[in-house]
């Protein structure tokens, strides 16, 4: 019997004075059932990236209010949330990442809804989520994520350097693990102390729960007894303590697919997913700056896999044709070619799609229904 393929609705960008890209939205909103899958009580996390600080990829304030007004509509209670960063940047601690956010437009004002760090203070706040995949067992899910009814991931569809784009997938693989999760899916050893800029405060010692932090003349961990949880990256002061960014591409996307099934746990018919394919930018919106994008901007997609939204989106953007001049892509321009092995050849991006199918997370089999 031939398994039914999931449904991925799409809009372009095409719009008219009585129809613009909201209404264009609402629709997409319906069609997935956010008005029957939410209801009255329910706290639904709304899953975005809020942008680094100089960054202006990411989906603006206004789209996302229209996000918000569609699921307080159902009864439900939205907020507003990312967890906080593995690296140290404007968005490593709730503090900063707060403050990031109103700045780039996500002030209560604007969006109609809290924001909520959904991994603590200082991005330790997380629940361990059996998932029996082939990396772990269990995954460190941010709490507020892991406590939350259901979840409308907003994702800003772009080129990835560790994942070869960055889909809906990563937004909740990634984008909703603790900062013990990050750090196990970007790295197989412990943290390692810059000798050069430590000064022996002792504040990481202080965070560490398992003691594998001497402070002598400099601070050292002790790889044999680090528990990988990442509490000591955001305590020091001088930004010394660095990620060892050595796990392969591949089993990154594989751990990835791994939180993300850790993630959705608990809210089977109540995920929503919204890929926009727009600002296609060669690098995460991590980073506070944003290249100039690679593919011209192709529309909104809407589903409740997120296997198949994101097999939709990578289809569309290589259908096209990439931009020639001037941009990252170096090869892959014409209509058919990989644009995101066009920027990152070496990146087999179809790793999280065989992983997150294998899953159990979606199918890569889709019907594209254009609205």
């Amino acid at each position: 019997m031939t398994k039914k393929k999931s449904v991925v609705y799409f809009t372009d960008l095409r719009a008219t004075s009585k129809r613009n890209l909201f209404d264009k939205l609402d629709e997409l909103l319906s069609l997935v059932g956010v008005g029957e899958r939410f209801k009255r009580g329910h706290l639904v996390a709304i899953k975005l990236h809020f942008g680094e600080k100089g960054n202006t990829s990411f989906i603006q304030p206004v789209f996302v209010r229209r996000v918000v007004d569609a699921v307080k509509k159902t009864g439900a209670r939205p907020f507003l949330t990312d967890t906080n960063t593995l690296y140290t940047g404007t968005r490593a601690n709730s503090v900063d990442h707060l403050q990031t956010a109103v700045e780039n437009g996500f002030a209560y004002a604007v969006v109609a809804a809290p924001l909520i760090i959904a991994d603590g203070l200082r991005g330790n706040d997380g629940v361990e989520v059996k998932v029996d995949g082939r990396h772990f067992k269990e995954v460190s899910i941010a709490r507020e994520i892991a406590s939350a009814s259901g979840i409308v991931a907003l994702t800003h569809f772009k080129c990835h350097e560790m994942s070869g784009f960055g889909g809906s997938l990563k937004n909740i693989g990634m984008g909703c693990a603790s900062r013990k999760g990050k750090l196990a899916q970007h790295s197989n050893s412990a943290p390692v102390v810059d000798p050069d800029g430590c000064v022996a405060c002792g504040e990481c010692a202080l965070v560490c729960p398992a003691n594998a932090i001497e402070i002598g003349a400099k601070a050292v961990i002790d790889a044999n007894i680090c528990i990988g949880c990442g509490h000591c990256i955001p305590a020091c002061p001088e930004g010394t303590i660095n990620v060892r960014w050595n796990e392969t591409t591949g089993h990154l996307q594989e751990k990835l697919a791994e939180h993300a099934k850790g993630a959705l746990a608990g809210k089977e018919g109540l995920s929503v997913f919204v890929n926009f394919v727009t600002r296609i930018s060669p690098a995460c919106d991590c980073y506070g700056h944003n290249d100039a994008p690679i593919a011209p901007d192709i529309g909104i997609l809407a589903s409740t896999d997120p296997v198949a939204i994101d097999q939709a989106s990578a289809d569309l953007v290589n259908a096209g044709s990439g931009y020639p001049e001037n941009t990252a892509l170096k090869s892959g321009h014409a209509p058919g070619g990989d644009k995101f092995r066009g920027v990152y050849p070496e990146v087999d991006w179809q790793i999280q799609l065989r992983a997150a199918e294998a899953m159990g997370l979606g199918q890569r089999q889709y019907k594209l229904e254009k609205i």
